[in-house]
Order: C-alpha cells, then sequence, then structure tokens
C-alpha cells in the first residue's frame, strides 16, 4: 500500500496551481488511501461526463474499479487527482502501453491517457494544467507520447488536446477519435503553457482588486485598532461594492456605519475579499470561515508569522496550505493592504491614510508596508495618482510575478514601480519583466541583498551585481533608491520615452546648465552646449527657447535649468505655462526641469500649499490656495523646497481649502464629464530639486528606449548540424550512473574533453608530466614550440605566480624550465605539470557557465586575468543565448576595445567567440545534468580561437524547472 508518508510516494510532484478564473487548485498523486474521495467524486460527476469517460453508462464504480484507480506504482500507471479543500474536482491517470496497446512496462515509452473532471468545475481550465503535470511526470518516467480516445461528441476534451501546443497525430477509429501526443516541449506548447499561466495569474489578482463585496473580519467594538482602519478606508474611499464588518462579539446591526455581522456565514450574501485583522493565532478560524463561505481572495494584515522568527515561519507555511486549501489566493501575511482606483471600484483595503491616492497611470507593488506609505506619499506630493497598489508583507502567496502578470495587459497601468528585497525566482521575475516592459516601463528598486524573515523563497547565489546586469537585459530599469524609483517614474508616466541620447540644455543660470552637462556625460548622454538665457529672462524667453529644443531635429530630450528670480516671483506661475505651453506643441520629446530653491522660496512652497491629497495624506501642509511664488516648483506638484534628497516637485493641483468629506482629487473632466487623460508631455512635466536627479531619471528613460527598439530585432538561438545531443545524454546517464542525488561530480579531463567535443568545442590536448624524461617525450608527441604548466589546483590558471612556461622550443629549454617550476613551487606529485601545444597569440578570455538554484542556467565571458577577477569585469546572459545575447555580451564588458583592435592591435576573431558561447549555451540548454562549465583560458586570435583548459560538473537534474509545468511556489 502506498501512502503519502511512504518512502515510495513521489511528493515532489505535489503543486499548487491557479485555474483559468483565478482559483487555486492542489494536484497530487492518487494514494491508496483516496478510496473514499474517489467515490465521492464520482456520485457528483453528471451520467453525461461518465458516458464520455467510459464510451458506455457507467453509473458506479465497482470495488475492483476503485482498487485499480487508487493503486498505482507512480512508474507504468501513474494517477493525479485536483483537489480544492481537500476533495477530488477531477483525475487523470495513464498507464503505459506496447505497440499493440497493452500494459506494458519500460521501455515502452507511450502511454494511454484519461480525464474525468466534475462538472461543476468544467471551463476552469482544470483538465489544461492536469495535462502539462501528467505530461511531465511521462516524461520524467521515460513516457514520449500519450494516446487518447475520444468520443468525437466529447469536444470540450478534444479541445484539451488539440490547444496544448504539442505536436499531435489525429485519426477516426472505430467511432471514436485516436489522439496521439508528442510530449516533447515546443515553443508552442510552452508558449500556449505561459500564456495560460499569464491569463490566470492575472484573472487572480484581478479577484482581489475588484471584489464586489469585502468583510473585513476583526473590527473591534471600540473602532480603535488595525481591523477597524481598514473598515474606514475601506469605506471612505468610496467603495462601489457591499462592505461588512465581522466581530464575534458585536451587539448591534452597524460598527462605524457599516454592517455588522458576528461571523462571516451570517452575512448571508456572497463574500469576494476577506481581510482579516486578528491575532495570529485566531487567523486559522478565519481562513477557515472565509473558505467554507466561497471567499475569493484574503488580505491578511495580521503580523506574528515569517517576520517573527522559526515558529511564526511555521505558521505562515501553515497558513498558505489552508487558505490553498480551499482554491483561495492570499496577499500577506504582515500585508499593509491593496488599492484599486478604477472608477467603477474605488477600494482601498489598506492601511494607508485617508484619503486614498488620486487616480493615476502607475501602478505599484511594495513588499514593505513603511516604504509602500513613503512611495504612496512622494508621489502625490508630487501630484501623481495611481492605478493600484499593492503591499504584500511577507508574501508567502501572491508576489510580484503575479503583480506583473496582471499589469502585463491592465489598461489603467502604464508604468510600474516595484520595491523589492527579494526576487523570489529571478528567472521567471526576468521572464514576465522582460514580457512587460516590451509594452510599459517597469521600474524596480532593491531593497536588501539578503532574504529577509518572512520571505521563503529559493535564494540566489548570484552576486547582486549579476542578477542587476540580467534585470537590465530584461528591460528593466534597475534603480537604486527609492528616490530614484520616484523620480525615474514620475517622469516616464508624464513623459514620452527619448527617441535617443542627445540632451538640449537651457535655462537663466550658467552654473545650473554647467552642471546639467557634467551629469550628462556621467550619465553616458550627448548633451549640447547649454543655452543661457541670463536671469532676465521672461516665461516667453523660455517658451520660445524650450520650442526650438523641441523642434531641433538634433534634440531628444530637453532639460529646462532655472532659479527663481529675485524681485519678480510673480512671473513663475507664467513661467509654468509657457513650458506647458512649449511641451504641448512638440508632444514627441520629454521635459524635464531642475530648479535651484533659496530658503525664502522653500518656506514660501511650504506655506502655500494647496490641499492637495498629498497633503491630507501626510496631514503635514496647510489647506491654502497657492500663492504665485509657488510655481517656479509648481511644473509637477506640490512643496519642492525640501532639498537634493526630497521627492521633486509637481504641478500644483488647485482643491477646495476644506473638503467637508474624505476628499479624492479627480482628473480634470470635459463638459461631457469624462475624465480627461493628459497626452504624455502636455499637462505636467516633472522637476527636479538636484541636476543629478533629473538627468538620472532622464538616463534611464533613455537607456529604455534603446532597450524597447533593440528588442524589434528577435535573435535566435542557431542549430549547429554537428551536435550530437543524443549522445551527450547517453554519456551524461552513465556519468551520473554513480553519482548521489545531491551530488555534484567533476568529470576527469577525458571524459570533459570528450562532452564538450559532442557540441563542436575542442579543448586543446595536453599530456602528463611528472618527470622531466616525461615532459620531453610528450613535447616529441605535440611538436614544438610546447607550454609547460601546473595543473594543482591552487595554481591552476596562476600565471602570476610563475606556474606557466610559454614557447619552449628546444629539449634544453624544457629541461630547464622544468628543474625551475619544480625548485621554485615544488615537487611534481604537488604541481602535476602538463605539456601543451603552443597556440596563436591572441586576447586571454573566459568563459563560464552555471546553474544558479533560483536563475537557472547563466552564461558569462570576461578577460582573463585581473580583469574580471579583480575589477568585476564580467558579463552575463540566461541561457538559452541568442546569437544577439552573444553578440552583445562580448561587447559589453568594459575591457572590450581589447578585442576590436585597441590602440592598433589586430582585432581578434569574434564571430568565432560568438560562435563558442552559443555552442556552449546549448549544451547547458539541452542537459540540464551539466550544472557548471569552465572555459579558461580561450586565446582568441586574429583567426580561431583554442580553449586551453575546460572544468565541468555535473549532477542529476532537478525533478522540474522553468520548462515545467505551472506551478506556484510551495512552501
Amino acid at each position: 500500500m502506498t501512502t503519502e508518508s511512504d518512502p515510495s510516494y513521489p511528493d515532489h510532484w505535489e503543486a499548487d496551481v491557479v485555474l483559468r478564473d483565478g482559483g487555486t487548485a492542489r494536484i497530487r498523486p492518487i494514494t491508496t488511501e483516496d478510496a473514499g474521495r474517489l467515490v465521492s467524486f464520482y456520485e457528483q460527476v453528471s451520467d453525461e461526463s461518465k458516458y464520455y469517460r467510459f464510451f458506455a453508462p457507467y453509473p458506479r464504480l465497482s470495488d475492483r474499479d476503485v482498487h485499480r484507480f487508487t493503486h498505482h506504482d507512480y512508474v507504468d500507471r501513474v494517477g493525479l487527482a485536483a483537489t480544492i479543500g481537500g476533495e477530488f474536482i477531477a483525475t487523470v491517470r495513464y498507464d503505459r502501453i506496447d505497440a499493440d496497446g497493452r500494459s506494458a512496462t519500460g521501455p515502452s515509452d507511450e502511454a494511454e491517457v484519461a480525464f474525468l473532471v466534475q462538472d461543476a468545475h468544467q471551463g476552469r481550465g482544470v483538465a489544461s494544467a492536469l495535462l502539462e503535470h501528467i505530461g511531465a511526470v511521462a516524461r520524467e518516467r521515460g513516457i514520449r507520447r500519450f494516446a487518447a480516445e475520444v468520443l468525437p461528441a466529447n469536444g470540450k476534451m478534444i479541445k484539451v488536446f488539440t490547444d496544448a501546443g504539442y505536436q499531435q497525430k489525429r485519426s477516426f477509429e472505430d467511432g471514436s477519435v485516436h489522439l496521439t501526443l508528442d510530449l516533447e516541449p515546443t515553443a508552442e506548447s510552452l508558449a500556449v503553457q505561459r500564456a495560460r499561466e499569464q491569463r490566470a495569474e492575472a484573472r487572480s489578482v484581478q479577484r482581489l482588486l475588484s471584489p464586489g463585496s469585502v468583510a473585513v473580519i476583526g473590527v473591534s467594538r471600540s473602532l480603535a485598532g488595525v481591523g477597524a482602519a481598514a473598515l474606514r478606508n475601506l469605506r471612505d474611499s468610496g467603495f462601489h461594492g457591499h462592505l461588512y464588518a465581522v466581530n464575534e462579539a458585536v451587539t448591534r446591526d452597524l460598527l462605524d456605519g457599516v454592517r455588522a455581522y458576528p461571523t462571516l456565514g451570517a452575512v448571508g450574501a456572497p463574500v469576494d475579499l476577506a481581510v482579516i485583522a486578528v491575532p495570529a493565532d485566531r487567523v486559522p478560524d478565519a481562513v477557515a470561515a472565509c473558505g467554507e463561505h466561497g471567499v475569493q481572495g484574503l488580505v491578511v494584515l495580521s503580523a506574528g508569522y515569517g517576520e517573527s522568527g522559526a515558529e511564526g515561519m511555521a505558521r505562515q507555511r501553515e497558513l498558505v496550505r489552508q487558505v490553498r486549501s480551499y482554491g483561495m489566493r492570499l496577499i500577506g501575511p504582515n500585508a499593509f493592504g491593496v488599492i484599486n482606483t478604477a472608477p467603477e471600484v474605488e477600494l482601498n483595503a489598506s492601511l494607508a491614510p485617508a484619503p486614498a491616492p488620486a487616480r493615476g497611470r502607475v501602478g505599484l507593488f511594495t513588499q514593505s508596508g513603511a516604504i509602500g506609505i513613503a512611495l504612496l506619499s512622494g508621489l502625490l506630493r508630487r501630484g501623481e495618482g495611481l492605478s493600484s497598489f499593492v503591499s504584500a508583507g511577507n508574501r508567502a502567496d501572491v508576489s510580484g510575478n503575479d503583480i506583473l502578470q496582471y499589469w502585463y495587459d491592465d489598461e489603467a497601468t502604464d508604468v510600474a514601480l516595484m520595491y523589492l528585497e527579494t526576487l523570489g525566482n529571478p528567472r521567471k521575475f526576468t521572464r514576465l519583466a522582460r514580457r512587460t516592459a516590451a509594452v510599459k516601463p517597469v521600474v524596480v528598486a532593491r531593497g536588501g541583498r539578503h532574504t529577509p524573515a518572512g520571505h521563503v523563497v529559493p535564494g540566489t547565489r548570484l552576486p547582486e551585481a549579476t542578477v542587476s546586469e540580467l534585470l537590465r537585459q530584461a528591460g528593466v530599469i534597475r534603480v537604486d533608491t527609492v528616490t530614484e524609483l520616484v523620480d525615474v517614474g514620475l517622469l516616464l508616466a508624464s513623459q514620452p520615452v527619448p527617441a535617443g541620447p542627445r540632451v538640449a540644455i537651457l535655462g537663466n543660470s550658467e552654473s545650473l546648465g554647467v552642471l546639467t552637462y557634467d551629469a550628462c556625460l556621467t550619465e553616458g548622454l550627448r548633451p549640447l552646449p547649454p543655452l543661457d538665457l541670463t536671469t532676465a529672462a521672461s516665461p516667453e524667453d523660455f517658451r520660445t527657447a524650450v520650442c526650438a529644443a523641441l523642434a531641433s531635429p538634433d534634440t531628444d530630450a530637453v532639460v529646462v535649468t532655472a532659479i527663481p528670480w529675485v524681485s519678480e516671483h510673480a512671473l513663475a506661475d507664467d513661467l509654468a505655462e509657457a513650458l506647458r505651453a512649449a511641451a504641448a506643441a512638440h508632444p514627441g520629446k520629454p521635459v524635464a526641469v531642475v530648479h535651484v530653491e533659496l530658503g525664502a522660496l522653500a518656506e514660501a512652497l511650504s506655506a502655500a500649499t494647496a490641499p492637495t491629497a498629498a497633503t491630507q495624506f501626510a496631514n503635514a501642509l496647510p489647506a491654502t490656495l497657492p500663492t504665485p511664488a509657488t510655481a517656479l516648483a509648481a511644473l509637477a506638484g506640490a512643496d519642492a523646497g525640501r532639498g537634493a534628497d526630497a521627492p521633486p516637485a509637481s504641478v500644483p493641483v488647485t482643491a477646495p481649502a476644506a473638503p467637508a468629506a474624505p476628499f479624492r482629487p479627480e482628473p480634470a473632466s470635459d463638459a461631457a464629464g469624462n475624465t480627461a487623460v493628459p497626452a504624455p508631455g502636455t499637462a505636467r512635466i516633472p522637476s527636479y530639486p538636484a541636476a543629478e536627479r533629473a538627468v538620472k531619471a532622464v538616463a534611464e528613460a533613455v537607456r529604455y528606449g534603446q532597450w524597447r527598439r533593440g528588442i524589434a530585432e528577435v535573435g535566435q538561438v542557431p542549430e549547429f548540424e554537428d551536435i550530437d545531443e543524443s549522445g551527450a545524454a547517453g554519456q551524461l546517464s552513465r556519468l551520473l550512473a554513480g553519482v548521489g542525488e545531491e551530488q555534484v561530480a567533476t568529470l576527469d579531463d577525458p571524459d570533459a574533453r570528450e562532452l564538450l567535443a559532442r557540441y563542436g568545442i575542442r579543448v586543446l590536448s595536453t599530456l602528463p608530466a611528472p618527470s622531466p624524461d616525461a615532459a620531453v617525450r610528450a613535447a616529441q608527441v605535440l611538436g614544438y614550440p610546447v607550454a609547460l604548466k601546473t595543473t594543482a589546483p591552487h595554481l591552476r590558471h596562476r600565471a602570476d605566480l610563475g606556474g606557466v612556461r610559454l614557447d619552449l622550443t628546444t629539449e634544453a629549454e624544457l629541461r630547464r624550465s622544468y628543474e625551475e617550476l619544480t625548485h621554485a613551487l615544488g615537487k611534481p606529485q604537488e604541481l602535476l605539470p602538463v605539456v601543451q601545444s603552443m597556440v596563436p597569440r591572441g586576447v586571454d578570455t573566459v568563459i563560464r557557465s552555471v546553474i544558479d538554484p533560483a536563475a537557472g542556467a547563466v552564461l558569462s565571458f570576461g578577460l582573463a586575468g585581473v580583469a574580471s577577477e579583480l575589477l568585476g569585469d564580467t558579463a552575463h546572459r540566461l541561457v538559452p543565448a541568442t546569437d544577439k545575447d552573444a553578440a552583445s555580451l562580448i561587447r559589453s564588458i568594459r575591457t572590450a576595445p581589447l578585442l576590436f583592435g585597441w590602440r592598433g592591435s589586430d582585432p581578434v576573431d569574434t564571430p568565432a567567440l560568438e560562435e563558442l558561447l552559443l555552442r556552449l549555451s546549448r549544451l547547458v540548454d539541452d542537459h540540464p545534468e551539466v550544472v557548471g562549465v569552465a572555459l579558461e583560458p580561450v586565446v582568441v586570435a586574429a583567426e580561431g580561437l583554442s580553449v586551453l583548459s575546460a572544468t565541468v560538473r555535473v549532477a542529476h537534474p532537478p525533478a522540474r524547472g522553468d520548462l515545467g509545468p505551472r506551478t506556484l511556489p510551495s512552501y
């Protein structure tokens, strides 16, 4: 008998998946203990579905059927079930068959597969998810094809197979449709899988952000505490759905003006979202009540989980398991909450102080509640609104990956801002970010270099610089601080993306213009000489100059520098209007403003700002109408006098001085009441208190634009006709036969050379030289000139220690070098000397590939020696690399000019170098057993290259990888 506690039970097949409608289900192997669940499940299936499954009326399962469907060897016979609340909602099984369709064992590589989905759950994508998982299981067990018999009338099941993207054959035999699916993943099947993943995960977030009804569980009768604050914010935000308060000790019908109930079950109406604000030890009861009531998602504000130590971490794992068992999704625990400003929703299920943020085009995700408050305040202070906000706390379930899936096709979001403390799965994150960045900017600030408590995710061993580079390759705008996150986000939300790096600088301060010019050069931009309009320049002078700069074919962006007038403060409002008019006349190029503030001006700005949402949010500034003195920083909002490290200023928003009700600033509307969405570059111009900050924002926008243009030409993963993929697979299978499951083995030189040669990578031969006579014999075999080198681990690749002698042309030179080497460094048995033929002179490089537990396979390139080891001048790309990746990889290191004829030297054979990189990428991508390769050094000459040494490490591959079936992170 096999149960979940038996050693033979394949627990790595267990997985939580998001279904088409955004709900979740758990997929797991069926065991002998599932007989009762199977019978109960079958009783709830309609007669029609039973007929489609068995091709005949089959009202009930016999004892023999139950035994057969619950007893599996998990090799030739496998059954999986999709469960919600511990009960079956669907099953799938395969039986290995031979060429005649009879039951078989290995090495037969075909199996018959069959599904049964409960009628109430049909149309949710359950069968498609089960097909992905049973297909992965089958491949793991050596099965390469599925055969299925389907009645012609069972169109839903036929569609499950035909839409999967696998190569397939279809025929009509004996009244049924016979389908054969090749289980080898294809580009089409992977695209189908990822499209389904995106739709499902986006839908799951949409259900959290657009509920029709919300219940807050844990609202105190005194209306104090977290639950009461969340309820108050939901009520005051103008939420359009039904709102309920839950408190087990409630004695009246209303709490804070909201219908109140002692239990969730007493509500008597559907609840889509529950906000839980009870002590951690009472959360399980609240979750169970939500699950029984059919709640779709939870926001758990309660603390006391992973952030509080080992006991809290165990509590957090159990929370995730419980939530998912009911098919729900979870934001939190220890969350700050969610906000959706869509006019049909207006949801503020967060602890953000009222009022809720203004409606805008920026999406914001944070893992930290404190940083979330700071970002909300900073954005609002500059007049920028939000489309949605998620502060996920410990992000035990819903993470930044899910939010990216939602933002990808969210028409209300134009710019995605993310503050992340960990990336979780960098490989998936970069994949999702690359797709999202292709249609809208993604700006990311990292808040930590190590995994903080509460974030149970696979750690990455890659250096932070490597992760940042991989993010940039995916189109992510990577910034270092929260201030930069807001600076860049504001520019991208209000201005068009620059077409190039040419920047016009103009203003009424020559010194400020020079500072801006220097900042542009530092950021790699191409600034034009600053145009000094002098301190006497009028707003009309500014407008004329900006119009001319924007109209010039020699500029891609304009930075305006401004200092306040000594006496004509009233002109500042006119200046703001003049700049907006110029930008509106030429909307295709971005404009940013740098302003320098004097003490008097800063005080005037602080004391005379309108009661925008930001001032109410921060409860800091008096609610008075703006005066003309505010206008210099008035290009994007209020409160500009805050210094170089403060949030930049924004356009002043005139609002009622003392609103009687909770205030929500709205975008301007036309006469018909339609919300006016300003065209980029016309309604709001971002303003910055320091030249470096403005230029940094412009530079990031320029680099993003370059990336967007670059992806228009898609790279290709080349096919090499001389690759022996099957031979390499067989060799790796033999080499790993004696290696333990958790062990990593370093191949002997002959094995490494053989494996690499199967992919067209030739490693130069070496012959051992344990004695001077052996060295001479080796040189005679190889032919002079030769090199003598040590291979001891502590001396390998350390030419600086004298362990290498080159260009030895005679026996005498070889013997003398051998004696010098052993005299200086040690005995031959310690040095392990070898003799190798000399190769043409060139540039020494290093090529490596490693498998990171979170990021996957990474290809690295640099020059050998000090450049890469001391200065860290190494570039990286994710595997599989395309021809474009290989070309950019060798050109992205700082020392790349040495490859292209620096100071009159001969350029090296970069096409040969690119081909080597692509061949290594193919090897690692085709065979996940290869967990590490180091080619060092690779001498690249004017014609051709030589790989002088290679190290290959292998291990048993993980059961599932990025190409495996859809699954949520496990805890």
